[in-house]
């Protein structure tokens, strides 16, 4: 079986780690694919490839001519480029939604619609595209209130603002100066939610799914949730509140219902979908829909999944996903990012890594490469997320413990990493239906 994974991050790394364990025995192109997807465990399974994760035309072009069978997409550029359309329009199986699909994440404006009627709970809110209309609306609201960029804004296009000249500024960027270009040009602006968040991913086909476990991330760059957010500093799954009895409620208010909406309006879901939650007094309300899978998340949530991936992924691009056994490890997972001196800010690159083959030697333990380049056979840092460690199991503590000694036998210099990854409180305490809390 030929496998191309399209994406360089930690997130595609463990795509192909979890790939590489098929009873398929794929042989698995990465594109572009980073320094880690080349390792002496998976060398034998992993070519690199040179083209861009969102050059699509180069992507088809290769798959069509190294017959390459199933397609998985990491990250979002391609998918909202239409890569989707592309590679089925050719015959070719992909994992990954079509473009209408993937407005799911493209366009929050037009994600709220569609939640709005299949009766999945977010937030109250509004859209705009004239700029003094968005203003009096914020000042009739009050404080605090979230403004976010309709479109992809590359991470930057979402603020929490805690003061109402701050809520005015995100809105005077958006909409007056065009710092987001037309991602910014329409702006949805929504009430503030407190509670905990909670990211549940899921394999779709149609309207057949199967919920992976949910995780928890940790956005700030610092101990304790403080510093400006950051693309992940690390996660942990699965989450000891959110049961069975909690995932079936996501399953009811959430992903059936959606699924059911994009199926009645003519959209065949078929990808990874993940839904970013705050888990509020009244249960879960949707923060966010994203059409791949989520970095940190995936890196602790993969190595907890039994089924086989390879066959996994090819059974949502055929749309037969109800015929393939899945099946969840009872255990726990906690990633921990190493980051560049500087990130989320400017960070510098180029410093040596070492201590990896230490690593290497630990059970279970499992490192995922982000940010990292060859330098005159060398590896050195190449991005402000460098590495993210995993440890797995029997429970969150032992896990944690893994993922800690692991991150501490890797160093380059200026590393940092946050300590308390998995160690974050309830902040609400649920009550609902059944026995969720």
């Amino acid at each position: 079986m030929r496998i191309l994974v399209i994406g360089s991050g930690a997130r595609e790394h463990s795509i192909v780690w979890k790939l590489a364990q098929s009873t398929l025995r794929p042989q698995i192109s990465a594109a572009p694919g980073n320094p880690g997807m080349t390792s002496p465990d998976l060398a034998a399974s992993v070519t690199r490839v040179t083209i861009a994760a969102d050059d699509v035309d180069a992507l088809l072009a290769y798959a069509r001519t190294h017959h390459v069978d199933l397609t998985i997409v990491g990250p979002e550029a391609p998918l909202m480029a239409g890569i989707g359309d592309r590679f089925r329009a050719a015959g070719l199986p992909i994992c990954g939604p079509d473009r209408a699909a993937a407005r799911l994440e493209g366009s929050k404006s037009f994600a709220k619609d569609v939640m709005a009627r299949a009766g999945v709970p977010t937030a109250r809110h509004a859209t705009f595209t004239n700029l003094d209309a968005a203003r009096a609306y914020v000042r009739a609201h009050g404080v605090p209130i979230v403004v976010k960029a309709d479109g992809l804004a590359a991470g930057k296009g979402v603020t929490v603002a805690r003061t109402e000249d701050d809520a005015l500024a995100a809105l005077d960027d958006a909409l007056g100066r065009g710092v987001f270009g037309t991602a910014g040009a329409t702006v949805v602006v929504e009430e503030y939610l407190e509670g905990d968040e909670l990211s549940v991913m899921a394999l779709v086909a149609g309207t057949t799914y199967h919920l992976l476990p949910a995780a928890q991330d940790h956005k700030q760059v610092f101990d304790g949730d403080r510093g400006p957010n950051t693309g992940g500093m690390g996660a942990f799954a699965p989450v000891p509140w959110a049961g069975a009895d909690a995932l079936e409620m996501v399953r009811a208010r959430v992903f059936t219902p959606l699924l059911a909406e994009l199926a009645r309006i003519g959209i065949a879901y078929r990808g990874i979908l993940y839904a970013g939650l705050m888990w509020t007094a009244d249960g879960p309300r949707v923060i966010e829909f994203n059409a791949r899978l989520g970095d940190p998340e995936t890196q602790v949530v993969l190595p907890l999944v039994e089924g086989d991936l390879a066959a996994l992924c090819m059974a949502v691009a055929e749309g037969r996903l109800e015929q393939t056994p899945f099946a969840i490890r009872s255990a726990a997972a906690v990633g921990v990012v190493l980051a560049a001196p500087g990130y989320p800010g400017v960070y510098q690159t180029g410093a040596p890594i070492s201590g990896l083959e230490h690593v290497a030697e630990a059970p279970e333990t499992l490192v995922f490469h982000a940010g990292t380049r060859e330098r005159d056979g060398h590896l050195v840092t190449a991005g402000g997320r460098v590495l993210t460690v995993v440890g797995l199991g029997h429970d969150l503590d032992a896990a944690r413990a893994r993922a800690y000694a692991g991150a501490e036998r890797i160093d380059f210099a200026g590393k940092h990493a946050r300590h308390d990854i998995g160690r974050r409180p309830r902040r609400v305490v649920v009550v609902s239906e059944g026995t969720a809390r």
